[in-house]
């Protein structure tokens, strides 16, 4: 049986109650196979089932130290969006041709995703309702302009701007000032789709070994990988660890800082919502750089959730990871402020998701010092729902050795900059942190932030959802 003795985040315990079988395999003798996968959360299952539909041959073997999903995957805020108003980042970082491309690639994931889950039955609540990024102040006004325009000149621009009464009633909520819908985005139930993508890659022969950690590698021929009760001899590893890739593989201590994303969810409260304007699953984004996002579930219940909150010392997975947010109270004066009728309600429960943020906002991948038969990906910056489609496509290609789009996608060129070494980077990461809180504070309140708070801000520009203007 499943272990729910300890702390789970809200969507992951729903999807855990769904499952009519509920056995854990652990691994308990060695075993030789092809490809050994480590980490079960978005990227390892679509890197699997991707080489799976390529290779049926291919012996595939995933481990995770919990249960699949259970990581990021599983308690994020189930926004799936779209890198294109990363648009300008991309393009500095990777060259216009392959910013275009990885728009593309972004827009087109969400509706592979969604297809996906049609043809397998995963019923994950994943509602193609699009997004809609919006201003809540003066100053965020006008933040989209230069990255719309830029989208515009390629034809790649999904955007439209809505008028300011239109913008209010769909995001049910008076304080949005401005907005932009692009219909390339979806919202959906993260630990369902974690888990119905286990349940597919296991009716297709990839055998899963959950509660399995992996607690050394050796990078001899043949690979070995040793967990607790047995040993894994494999031709190719992949690491799909995310923000826990960092307690065995110290070479990334500074490619990454891993920060919390906070959130809440409400009792169902569907004629409530409808009221509001509330009706379908679109997600709402405002332009801050320590983002609200939020949205509805099919049942009624309102998601709200806010990015930036704990920064780790030394990146270490600490236990603010593993239980109910400790910034319910930082959650709760926004909720009120953004739906003032909903004052009353209480939250069902709030959770804390790791995000592995890099210092370009995007994710990165690689060879594991140089060995082509140990690929890796992380850093998706807490916009990986959809992303981790990509991540993949382009790792499997790099398993399997391809020359194609994806295994020469700009993406694959291991971390692009680091962050300083601690204690600088921690006390930096906090200086940043308040200072964008102090700016965003004036903001709201009409009044112009300090010129220091506005020089310090400019450091954390990629942690946005959008490139600012």
């Amino acid at each position: 049986m499943h272990n729910n003795s300890h702390f789970q985040p809200f969507w992951f315990s729903e999807a855990l109650k769904k499952e009519s079988d509920n056995t854990v395999t652990s691994l308990k003798h060695d075993i030789q196979t092809d490809v050994c996968i480590v980490g079960g959360g978005y990227t390892g299952l679509w890197t699997a089932i991707e080489l799976k539909k390529q290779q049926p041959n291919l012996d595939i073997v995933i481990i995770d130290k919990g249960l699949c999903g259970s990581g990021a995957s599983g308690r994020n805020g189930g926004c799936m969006l779209t890198w294109s108003t990363k648009y300008s980042s991309m393009k500095k970082l990777y060259g216009e041709e392959e910013a275009v491309k990885l728009v593309q690639a972004s827009e087109r994931a969400v509706y592979e995703i969604a297809d996906f889950c049609k043809e397998n039955n995963i019923d994950a609540d994943l509602r193609l309702n699009g997004t809609l990024y919006t201003a809540t102040n003066k100053a965020q006004q006008g933040a989209m302009k230069g990255v719309l325009e830029q989208l515009s000149k390629h034809e790649v621009n999904s955007w439209q701007e809505w008028q300011h009464d239109k913008v209010q009633q769909e995001a049910g909520s008076k304080l949005h000032c401005e907005g932009f819908y692009s219909p390339a985005a979806a919202s959906v139930q993260p630990a369902l789709l974690a888990r119905g993508l286990k349940h597919v890659a296991e009716n297709m022969g990839i055998k899963i070994y959950e509660n399995t950690p992996m607690e050394n590698i050796s990078t001899e021929i043949p690979i070995s990988i040793t967990t607790p009760e047995g040993d894994i001899f494999t031709k190719k590893v992949v690491l799909a660890l995310n923000a826990w890739m960092l307690e065995q593989f110290p070479q990334f201590k500074r490619n990454v800082v891993l920060v919390s994303s906070d959130m809440a969810i409400t009792q169902p409260i569907p004629e409530k919502l409808n009221e509001m304007g509330l009706k379908d699953g679109k997600t709402v984004i405002d332009s801050r750089i320590f983002v609200h996002y939020y949205r509805s579930t099919s049942e009624g219940r309102l998601m709200l959730g806010k990015g930036g909150n704990y920064f780790s010392y030394g990146n270490k997975i600490s236990k603010v990871f593993d239980s109910p947010s400790r910034y319910s109270k930082l959650l709760r004066r926004s909720f009120n402020k953004l739906f003032p009728k909903l004052e009353e309600e209480k939250f069902a429960a709030t959770w804390t998701g790791a995000s592995d943020r890099s210092t370009t906002g995007l994710p990165f991948f690689g060879q594991l010092d140089g060995n082509k038969d140990i690929v890796y990906g992380l850093g998706y910056s807490g916009n990986g729902v959809a992303q981790t489609w990509i991540g993949g496509q382009i790792l499997s290609s790099l398993v399997l050795e391809q020359q194609n789009e994806w295994s020469q996608s700009g993406l694959v060129s291991g971390p692009k900059g680091s962050f300083p070494p601690e204690p600088i980077r921690w006390c930096g990461a906090m200086m940043v942190r308040n200072a964008i809180r102090r700016k965003e504070c004036a903001e709201d309140n009409g009044k112009s932030p300090l010129w220091l708070d506005k020089q310090l801000a400019k450091f954390a520009n990629a942690a946005g959802k959008a490139d600012k203007a």
